[in-house]
């Protein structure tokens, strides 16, 4: 309709924060694709639309703009500072490569560059404040020579508000928080940018609470964040991580417009690279080129010696004007950006840019992303060296700059553009880069199809095949527009269907470690990705999944290394050459494909189990035996925990597994290896003391003395069934359907399966449903001694999970029971006449913690080893016991005795095993 009334391409006015307006962006958006909705229909749409696109020629009309594809030009770095800079880099040297993790990265550059950090933490900031905390504690010192303040306050707000304050003293702050902690900061955050007040805010970006709260990583939050006049610089990496916040802090004070600084959390937040750091000296060097910024600054600061007013109240009259005040300092931005990027590459030879495109110069489809997801496009670009496509990667989100933006596409062959958000606005057109971005190619004279999508909602995978399924899409006469990928929506039907496939680059290494929450094994991994960083020059990554039970639930370590750059921002779908199962109960309740699909030809696999060759062959499920014969798998095995208990290790067979790693895996010769693992034990675990230490060296050295290799017919193996009903749960009673269809399939990490129908449109759940999870996940169980009882019901009232009870049955019910259903006379007054007493443990949903053992007064529990408790009836003795009628009616709720027999209203919990607040909130629902 535009074109046929001849209006020109749309441009915007010098918006200071955006490349449009709310209004001027959805009619932009609506006006780019081809394939989004329909502009009008009938007269009244023709005239709608003829009146919105003589309105927009005649506001748009008065602006000047530079043509699509020439970009602006670059702000150079001042000669006095390139002079500095280099004599900076010549004196202090070269930064040294090691292992590290984006929120490390940052947290140490917002240290080095302030003078106090107010902090709340929240996940997955966490890890910043901590480590900020800690060098402070350690009297580290910052570029100014002191030890900074870092104050923790009262919550997210406080910390804000905090930072406001210092800021406006003149001194120089920063803060580390997301998801709804950076919500919170939000009314604080639009006075310190009104202020033009230069600081800067480490975000690692995560999903917020909305129908559910999620811990998890996308950009939600940091779209909040985009009308408070923040400038918001995103790294897609970890590298870029750290380079960003020095570039930050750099261009916040050049320009006085504040920051946020923002990554993908966990995704970047928490994976370790392979990075070069920077001397600490450089720091000090790069804040006294900053001096004459930092005095201004300081100078502005109220104090009494030369007083102002701030924060006054304006009326109609003049506070629109004061608000465009401020355009020219905001329309400055992108030239400071890009000197701070300038300062970066003289100082590492690093080169970045604002938007920086990635793929064939002639290239007709394009996708656009923005944060870790960029990674996965690019490796994929590399592997499949199309001619056709290309990525463009966005760095400086706020302010937009449309010329640079045009500038850096190949705006001449360019066909059809995809949007990436890892984000989602559930009432608007599109999601916010979808929108700067077709407001950027409308203004451009851009016809084609501008096609939004959504990807990485709570840090949902973005695997090569789903890019793959991005520009078959884009390619497509008929595009699905809007799109999502790596979920199955059959109810809106916006998902792309796609196949797994494998982009890594040759000689890349991938492992997967399959732990279990608290048993070491995370720590573990990150003490090899860490070695393997440091001794060898091959490129390192880590990374570590977890459940939600946290501690006591599945973790997955990742771990890849290689001699090419490690560009895989997504798990290991496909590839791998070392599996290793550290808790055996999983390879009866997690489906052979998920754990073993992954496997590549001939790949390792370690297997922690108590079990010789002959009784594998019985005991491994029939589709787990089949993949290992059909892949001709190598397997090894360990009794790891009986070397763990043999050597005073207890529970934790992290570093054994270890050992058992780099024996096998060869990345580096094994006395060496072994020697640097016993280095980082050492220095692991010194705070511990001298017994810890010698007993994780003896774990070490008796871990390749117990390693075996597993001799396995792989012809029968290969030929054995493929059923899965072997992991069909068996149950006292059928569940409700919820169950079976939801909850089962999200417990044993089949959840990325549920189709988007199957789940709850508000997040309501019903109750009680995790007295249907039967885990097992536990070693051993408490088995009572009923000839040691003193029926004190204190076990109970310890008990986190309300896994361990007292039973009161009469003795027509104890007849009934079954065989070795061992009961004894209850005792303590009238109210017990008649009744016997057990106490008895659910199997299947004890998490071993050894909590209740401990503080049993007479020792009549004994942990016992979960398939013989299941053996010996225990799971038949727990279903009886529950079908019995409580009598808690009977007894003083107020009472530690009496308020046992009450029904606990808390259950079977997803708490840490051994958690030191669930046994109180059990009790407040039984009292």
């Amino acid at each position: 309709l535009a074109q046929a009334l001849s209006v020109p391409p749309i441009r915007t006015r010098s918006d200071s924060r955006s490349s449009a307006s709310g209004v001027f962006s959805t009619v932009a958006a609506s006006m780019s694709g081809k394939h989004s909705h329909s502009m009008s229909a009938g007269i009244a749409g023709l005239a709608a639309g003829t009146a919105a696109a003589l309105a927009v020629k005649e506001y748009f009309s008065s602006t000047p703009s530079l043509p699509a594809g020439r970009a602006p030009e670059k702000r150079a770095v001042e000669p006095k500072h390139a002079e500095g800079l280099k004599a900076a880099r010549k004196e202090c040297g070269e930064g040294k490569f090691g292992p590290d993790d984006g929120a490390t990265a940052a947290a140490w550059v917002g240290y080095q560059c302030t003078d106090c950090q107010c902090i709340f933490p929240i996940t997955p900031s966490t890890l910043m404040a901590e480590m900020a905390d800690t060098w402070m504690a350690g009297k580290i010192t910052n570029a100014f020579d002191q030890v900074p303040k870092v104050q923790q306050m009262q919550s997210e707000a406080g910390a804000a508000g905090a930072v406001h304050g210092v800021l406006s003293t003149g001194g120089l702050a920063t803060t580390y928080t997301a998801s709804q902690g950076l919500l919170l900061m939000l009314p604080n955050m639009c006075k310190i940018a009104g202020e033009l007040t230069p600081c800067v805010f480490h975000i690692p970006a995560r999903a917020i609470a909305s129908q559910a709260l999620s811990i998890f990583g996308d950009q939600n939050d940091v779209m909040q964040v985009r009308s408070t006049g923040f400038a918001i610089l995103f790294a897609n990496t970890v590298q870029e991580t750290l380079d960003f916040a020095l570039a930050a802090h750099i261009a916040t004070l050049r320009s006085r417009v504040p920051f946020v600084h923002a990554f993908d959390g966990f995704r970047t937040s928490h994976e370790i690279m392979k990075i070069q750091a920077y001397p600490k000296p450089i720091f000090k060097k790069v804040m006294e080129l900053l001096a004459p910024e930092i005095d201004a600054h300081r100078s502005r600061g109220l104090n009494p010696n030369h007083p102002h007013v701030r924060g006054t109240a304006q009326c109609e009259d003049i506070y629109f004007q004061a608000m465009e005040r401020q355009n020219e300092y905001y329309l400055r931005v992108p030239g400071f950006v890009e000197e701070a990027f300038g300062w970066i590459e003289l100082l590492t030879d690093r080169k970045y840019e604002l938007f920086e495109y990635v793929g064939s110069p002639r290239a007709r489809y394009v996708i656009v992303c923005m944060g870790s997801g960029c990674g996965s496009v690019e490796e994929y670009i590399d592997h499949t060296r199309d001619s056709d496509i290309g990525l463009l990667k966005v760095r400086l989100f706020r302010p937009w700059s449309i010329d640079h933006f045009l500038a850096a596409l190949p705006m001449k062959t360019l066909k059809a553009v995809a949007v990436c958000n890892k984000a989602k606005d559930n009432a608007a057109m599109g999601e916010p880069l979808f929108m700067d971005v077709a407001a950027s190619l409308q203004r451009a004279g851009f016809v084609g199809p501008v096609l939004n999508g959504r990807f990485g909602l709570s840090s949902k995978d973005f695997v090569p095949g789903m890019v793959h399924a991005i520009f078959e899409n884009l390619k497509s006469p008929k595009p699905q527009n809007p799109f999502t990928v790596g979920i199955d929506d059959d109810i809106t039907h916006y998902s792309l269907p796609y196949q797994a496939m494998s982009t890594v680059p040759k000689g890349t290494t991938q492992c997967i470690f399959w732990g279990f929450g608290s048993d070491g094994t995370v720590g573990a991994n990150k003490n090899t990705i860490k070695i393997i960083a440091q001794n060898t020059s091959l490129h390192a990554q880590g990374y570590f999944q977890y459940d939600a039970l946290k501690s006591g639930g599945v973790t997955i370590s990742y771990l890849r290394f290689g001699p090419e750059a490690i560009k895989s921002s997504y798990l290991i779908d496909s590839g791998a050459t070392y599996i290793a199962m550290h808790k055996k109960e999983y390879i009866f309740t997690i489906k052979a494909r998920l754990i073993l699909g992954v496997c590549s030809e001939g790949g390792t696999l370690v297997l922690n189990v108590p079990w010789s060759d002959e009784e594998l062959k019985t005991k491994l499920p029939a589709p787990f035996r089949r993949i290992v014969g059909e892949k001709k798998m190598k397997v090894f095995a360990i009794d790891a925990a009986s070397v763990a208990k043999k050597t005073g290790m207890g529970k934790l067979i992290n570093n054994i597994m270890t050992a058992v790693f780099f024996k096998l895996s060869g990345v580096l010769p094994v006395d060496q290896a072994l020697c640097l693992l016993k280095d980082a034990v050492k220095k692991t675990y010194k705070s511990k003391g001298d017994a810890v230490v010698g007993k994780n060296i003896t774990a070490v050295d008796a871990a390749l003395t117990e390693l075996r290799e597993v001799k396995y017919p792989a012809t029968e193996w290969a030929s054995a069934s493929d059923s899965e009903d072997c992991y069909v749960k068996q149950r006292d009673e059928a569940p409700p359907q919820y169950v079976t269809e939801v909850l089962d399939k999200i417990q044993v990490r089949e959840g990325g399966e549920l189709k988007v129908s199957q789940l709850e449109i508000d997040g309501c759940v019903p109750t009680g449903q995790t007295a249907y999870a039967k885990r097992g996940v536990a070693e051993c169980i408490p088995i009572v001694d009923m000839d040691k009882c003193i029926q004190c019901n204190v076990c109970s009232a310890i008990c986190p999970h309300a896994v361990i009870r007292p039973f009161l049955v009469s003795a027509q019910e104890l007849a009934a029971s079954p065989e070795g259903f061992d009961a004894r006379k209850a005792t303590g007054g009238n109210n017990y006449a008649g009744l016997h007493f057990r106490i008895q443990a659910s199997p299947l949903d004890c998490t071993g913690c050894e909590v209740c053992t401990h503080a049993c007064p007479t020792t009549a529990l004994t942990m016992t080893p979960l398939p013989k408790a299941i053996e010996f009836g225990h799971e038949k003795f727990w279903n009886f016991a529950m079908k019995v009628p409580n009598r808690g009616q009977r007894f003083d709720p107020f009472t530690l005795k009496g308020s046992q027999f009450q029904q606990p209203l808390m259950e079977f919990s997803g708490a840490c095993e051994g958690c030191g607040e669930t046994p109180y909130a059990k009790l407040i629902t039984q009292m």
